[in-house]
């Protein structure tokens, strides 16, 4: 299957860069370029996109209000959003986090991480390594910054979790792999992923980096 990638940065070198190193690539095609954030959710919908390759700083609309319009259009519900920083601006990380965003890439990224963040995100992981990551994920999602309240499908989802969805949700949200929490819990990676995956379909998470939102939000991540 085919990942069919838009690319928005304000800056046409950097998009030509970007083009360049995901090309090549026998399951990624480049299907769109935008220059501002609102071509990018132009583009997303009328190119059919899997996955917004999207900057933060950009004319007209920038890459967070543009994230959450993708995100909450629901014509546009099976597409990722990945954003590119500098993580110089830690705000940006958790702003990204709560329009929506799958995870996000430095733009200093070599090749083939960026060829993996792109493989990663389009599959519905989230993209919250390296363990740096993960602890600033945890410090600005389980702050006092985020007071707002759970929609009622994330906190009647949160009551329907199992024992062991609660526990693999929680240790989701730390930044474990699949493959992490299988070896922890003593489990199969793939009954690790039904639970993640029957747990996400509950809290109405539309991919993992929506379960570690709603996991730290809720308190759930403490239990970990």
């Amino acid at each position: 299957m085919t990942i069919r990638v838009v690319i928005a940065d304000d800056q046409p070198l950097v998009r030509t860069g970007f083009k360049s190193l995901l090309g090549p690539a026998p399951d990624i095609e480049v299907v769109g370029e935008a220059g501002d954030g609102r071509e990018a959710v132009r583009l997303a919908k009328a190119a059919q996109a899997d996955l917004v390759l999207m900057d933060i700083r950009m004319p007209v609309l920038d890459g967070l209000a543009a994230t959450r319009l993708i995100t909450g259009d629901e014509d546009l519900a099976g597409v990722k959003v990945l954003i590119l920083t500098t993580f110089e601006i830690d705000e940006y990380v958790f702003e990204a986090l709560r329009a929506g965003a799958s995870g996000f890439l430095g733009k200093s990224a070599e090749a083939e991480e960026l060829l993996q963040a792109v493989r990663t995100v389009s599959r519905g992981d989230a993209l919250l390594s390296p363990a740096a990551t993960r602890s600033l994920i945890s410090r600005f999602l389980a702050g006092p910054s985020t007071p707002e309240p759970l929609d009622d499908t994330a906190r009647r989802g949160l009551d329907a979790l199992t024992d062991r969805e609660r526990q693999i949700t929680a240790l989701v949200a730390t930044g474990l792999s699949n493959d992490e929490i299988a070896a922890r819990l003593v489990l199969s990676p793939a009954t690790v992923k039904t639970h993640v995956n029957r747990a996400m379909v509950k809290v109405g998470a539309r991919d993992r980096a929506q379960l570690v939102v709603i996991a730290h939000r809720s308190g759930l991540a403490a239990s970990a």
